[in-house]
């Protein structure tokens, strides 16, 4: 979670202030640099546009999907130096009305979306167009996906040779030992300088700012006058920083599981709570697990199943399954339970049969795949980059240490796992940045839509109400009860309902509404094939 460049809330006349040129000699604006070079890189976006043409292989589109390129700069204080290339996806409005074939609809631009992360790529995005939820937009909207610098095709950033990024198995101590957690400093220190190594200098480059200011020369590569943009997760944040530094640029923008954007928070305070949040959801699903015990035989109570897992763990740690999963992957599949709920069948099953003497379920959940290793350390090292180059971190191993021992005493699950993440930000060679102050004051941006799941654990609900108090004349739509890590388009008619009247017509509730829970998953006696991910994103 992170940010650079402290600015004030002064909207239009923070722009005014950042691109007008120093008189005299007078010192230049906090960013001033910056933010000109962005105007002189879309003005030359906007001349040159997309040439959109089929999409290479590599990028396994379909046929409908098209693609192409939009350069911006590397730096963009020197506009005119290096510039880098990144892809993007679109798929045309389609102007048909689901409802009613012989109505035409208007076309309404181009609705850019970003997944999260950092470290996501939002490539496949034009897809959801043809699923049930999203075809009204699709009738209105260019469909826009793109992967973000660092990203995919996108000057793809790299810390280490993906051939040895998966290591497997591995441990997973709630409570580690000294031994254990100077094996893990070691990690983050060689992380951190692989980092430096493969990158150079171009290290620093990767920021949550400079995610921004890409997306306003997408916005003018796209031809477009005013952005209409979606953002998951963390892209809730740079989402933030645009409407920030470019609130006129503004036409309609969706915070779907919003990141909490008080720069004291980002990212180290924002990863505590993360921590802190994933406990109670670990909860909900055990608790799930436990009103279906006549399925799974886990146990009655959310204890019980908890039983049932650390039974699971010590056996992975004696004796990995599948010579791949111990209990590291053990921790790491259910913790995707965190974020999905519609993991929860999937996930409870293959613990059910793997303590029944199968583990196949398991070791196809939770096992890495190699075929996979390329994206996954790709995306792991654009989501340190951008995390570490954002914001302060604590450089003394004392404070983590402290704050995370604390917390591992009553959020045990993630605590730990989430700490060996973000550990190669204490020894980051690049230089940090100070979080910008997202704010926006009334009439300098169009209304905006921020919406959120009460329970969501990767982004607690603490971060939308945040959210919605910084960013004037926002509208919070919260779905109770319910913490699927990312709702629109999703399963509850409720929340699409709001999406669709606010992206179609600008038709918002007053200050805040809220919609009832989606139905919870069915447990699933019989596991199916189920893809394995790594960590999800943010």
């Amino acid at each position: 979670m992170r940010a650079p460049a402290l600015y004030t809330a002064a909207g239009s006349l923070l722009l005014t202030a950042l691109v007008a040129a120093p008189a005299g000699g007078a010192t230049a604006a906090p960013g001033a640099a910056e933010l000109h070079g962005t105007a002189v890189a879309a003005a030359r976006a906007g001349a040159a546009g997309i040439r959109f043409g089929a999409c290479p292989a590599v990028e396994d589109l379909p046929e409908g999907v098209r693609c192409g390129t939009v350069s911006v700069p590397l730096d963009y204080a020197r506009p005119d130096g290096r510039q880098i290339e990144l892809t993007v996806s679109r798929v045309p409005a389609t102007h048909k009305d689901p409802h009613n074939s012989k109505r035409r609809v208007p076309r309404q631009g181009a609705l850019v979306f970003n997944p999260g992360g950092p470290g996501a790529s939002g490539m496949y995005f034009p897809l959801v167009g043809a699923l049930p939820e999203w075809k009204r937009l699709a009738a209105a909207y260019d469909l826009v996906g793109y992967a973000p610098r660092g990203v995919g095709r996108s000057a793809p950033l790299s810390c280490t040779d993906p051939k040895h990024y998966f290591k497997a198995p591995t441990q997973a101590p709630t409570h580690p030992s000294e031994s254990y957690k100077k094996e893990r400093i070691a990690q983050a220190k060689a992380y951190a300088r692989g980092c430096a190594r493969r990158a150079g200098t171009a290290l620093r480059s990767y920021t949550s700012l400079n995610n921004a200011r890409d997306l306003d020369v997408l916005r003018a590569a796209l031809g477009e006058r005013k952005l209409t943009f979606t953002g998951a997760s963390y892209g809730t944040y740079f989402g933030a920083l645009y409407a920030t530094l470019f609130p006129s640029h503004v036409r309609r923008m969706v915070f779907d599981a919003a990141v909490n954007p008080d720069p004291e928070q980002v990212w180290y305070r924002n990863n505590l709570d993360q921590s802190a949040a994933f406990e109670g959801r670990w909860a909900d699903f055990r608790e799930w697990v436990a009103r279906h015990d006549d399925v799974y035989g886990l146990g009655a109570t959310a204890d019980e199943v908890l039983r049932s897992y650390e039974k699971a763990a010590a056996r992975l740690a004696a004796e990995p399954a599948g010579g791949k999963v111990g209990p590291g992957q053990l921790q790491g599949a259910f913790l995707s339970a965190g974020y999905y709920d519609d993991f929860w069948p999937h996930r409870a099953q293959a613990l059910s049969a793997y303590l029944k003497g199968d583990p196949k379920p398991l070791i196809q959940q939770a096992r890495p795949h190699q075929e996979a290793a390329k994206e996954a350390e790709n995306s792991s090292a654009v989501y340190t980059a951008v995390e570490c180059n954002d914001a302060a971190w604590p450089t003394d191993w004392k404070v983590w240490d402290r704050d995370n021992t604390r917390l591992a005493r009553v959020a045990p699950f993630e605590t730990w796992g989430n700490v060996w993440t973000n550990l190669p930000c204490a020894y980051w060679p690049a230089p940090r940045q100070q979080a910008l102050d997202v704010r926006t004051g009334p009439g300098e941006v169009p209304p905006t839509l921020i919406l959120a799941a009460e329970r969501d654990a990767a982004t607690p609900y603490d971060g939308a109400l945040e959210l919605h108090r910084r960013l004037s004349g926002s509208v919070l739509v919260t779905e109770r009860d319910a913490g699927t890590h990312g709702i629109a388009g999703g399963p509850n008619p409720c929340v699409n309902g709001y999406l669709d009247a606010y992206l179609l017509e600008g038709s918002l509730p007053v200050r805040r509404a809220t919609c009832a829970p989606h139905p919870e998953p069915k447990p699933k006696p019989k596991a199916g094939p189920h893809k394995a991910t790594g960590k999800p994103t943010r």
